[in-house]
């Protein structure tokens, strides 16, 4: 099981859920940015997650609107998730970047397309960082949002900082 198994069940064993109420959590807390899930992917890991009969499902109906699926944890997909938070957070920590496999073969360009590349990575830091800072402001205060979900944001604040950094060195490297 991956992460995306971890965020579904979680927010589930926080609170029965439709698939499309966890898609507009994920949207809302960000979360796409730093795990990779999607909607297509949240709807298909509910519908295996069913099937492994860690969650269960009933038919809810609000006012005119049409039936939807609401999801809640089985004692077996509470077990579930608490092993899978012992294993995930007992494994090595990980960082893939996709910007690195630009940095590794920056060399095979001409200088003046490398500093296109840095160019473009440096643009997307910057909006990466405006973007989370912008999250930062709006969810800092807000009650809703869990203390750990404020954390990530903010390692992802930290984690932009250090990149940004970095490529302000790489840069120097280049002709």
């Amino acid at each position: 099981m991956a992460a995306i198994d971890l965020i579904v069940l979680g927010m589930i064993r926080q609170q029965p859920r439709s698939a499309y109420d966890i898609q507009k959590l994920v949207e809302y807390r960000s979360l796409s940015k730093w795990v990779k899930i999607s909607t297509p992917s949240i709807y298909k890991k509910v519908l295996q997650l069913e099937e492994k009969g860690y969650i269960q499902s009933r038919l809810v109906r609000e006012g005119k609107m049409a039936e939807k699926a609401v999801y809640s944890l089985t004692p077996t997909g509470n077990e579930a998730f608490e092993r899978l938070m012992l294993n995930i957070s007992q494994q090595p920590i990980h960082l893939f970047l996709d910007l690195n496999a630009v940095i590794v073969n920056l060399d095979s360009l001409p200088p003046e397309k490398q500093r296109a590349c840095i160019d473009g990575i440096e643009e997307g830091v910057r909006h990466l960082k405006a973007s989370l800072e912008e999250n930062l402001r709006l969810k800092s205060a807000s009650p809703e949002i869990p203390e750990t979900a404020k954390a990530v944001l903010n390692q992802q604040y930290i984690l932009a900082q250090a990149i940004e950094s970095w490529v302000s060195s790489v840069r120097k490297l280049l002709p």
